[in-house]
């Protein structure tokens, strides 16, 4: 497919006007508007995952759970531990989202400041081609009206030749000079007019095709950058799923390890009381107990 250009697809046959020129420059505002989008976004998700890390943590760090015993106290443990470590990443996760912003920012203005240079020049090309254009046209209007001045005044000259009245025909013809000449110097302030109008017209239109370069060459940057920037934010929440799921699967590991009869027995063997059961309570005869008394005393 043959490539498209901006400086073959906006040009305007009216010598005025530069509306080819001021699309372009809608463009790139419009995509300098989609820079700070992206930026936004990227501002707002680190922001939810700083949050999002630093509960975790607290989390972790107040969930209690110091009542269990052994094993099941240890994937308890392990589980709050990695529950903060899941924390701290995700805080990490908010300054790499954070320093993709400042990037982003970095380039926004750059693209900003060589933008603006380019514009300064066409703005004053573009005044000076217009000024210009309206010196010129000025001039050509006069000289066509200086022609015809000099035209009828020579034609009056020639009728009232005819009629022999000298005086006549030497004032007219005085006339007819001077409206010649003024009709010689107006063709001559236009043609240098017209000339300097063709200079300013091709220094114009040499910056025009320079900035739709330069513009073109800017939009693709913006582009392939905004690109970028978005697979690499989906690269981070990749990488951060896996580290979840790597930190979850330590929790995984040590509850296997977690033995109910282990912990059990474990209780058992540091709050056992004794093996030996309380006897029974006998019933004893309150006269029984009387008769046995009085004779151990005789």
């Amino acid at each position: 497919m043959t490539r498209l250009d901006f400086k073959d697809a906006f040009w305007n046959t009216d010598f005025t006007a530069h509306v080819g020129y001021e699309i372009i420059l809608q463009r790139l505002l419009d995509g300098r508007k989609m820079c700070k989008d992206v930026e936004e976004l990227f501002k707002q998700r680190a922001q939810a995952e700083e949050r999002y890390g630093k509960e975790l943590v607290q989390i972790a760090r107040k969930s209690g759970g110091l009542t269990e015993i052994n094993t099941l106290r240890k994937s308890f443990d392990t589980l709050k531990h990695q529950i903060e470590n899941i924390g701290n990443s995700h805080i990490q996760l908010s300054q790499s989202l954070k320093e993709e912003v400042k990037r982003l920012e970095d380039f926004r203005e750059r693209q900003k400041e060589l933008r603006k240079k380019f514009e300064a020049v066409m703005d004053t090309l573009q005044k000076t081609k217009v000024t210009m254009y309206k010196k010129t046209m000025e001039c050509k209007k006069s000289y066509e009206q200086k022609c015809k001045d000099a035209d009828e005044a020579e034609s009056a000259s020639e009728r009232v030749a005819s009629s022999g009245n000298q005086k006549q025909v030497e004032k007219l013809q005085n006339k007819s000079k001077q409206c010649r000449n003024a009709a010689n110097e107006a063709e001559k302030t236009y043609s240098q007019n017209v000339d300097l109008l063709e200079k300013a017209r091709i220094e114009w239109e040499m910056s025009h095709i320079n900035s739709c370069d330069a513009f073109q060459m800017q939009e693709c940057d913006r582009i392939n950058v905004l690109r970028n920037a978005l697979w690499v934010h989906c690269n981070h929440f990749s990488i951060q799923c896996v580290k979840d799921d790597e930190m979850y699967e330590e929790v995984r590991k040590s509850l296997e390890e977690c033995v109910i009869d282990a912990d059990v027995d474990y209780f058992i063997q540091n709050k056992m009381t004794g093996t030996e059961h309380p006897a029974p309570v006998l019933y004893e005869n309150y006269y029984d107990h009387l008769n046995s008394s009085s004779r151990s005393e005789e």
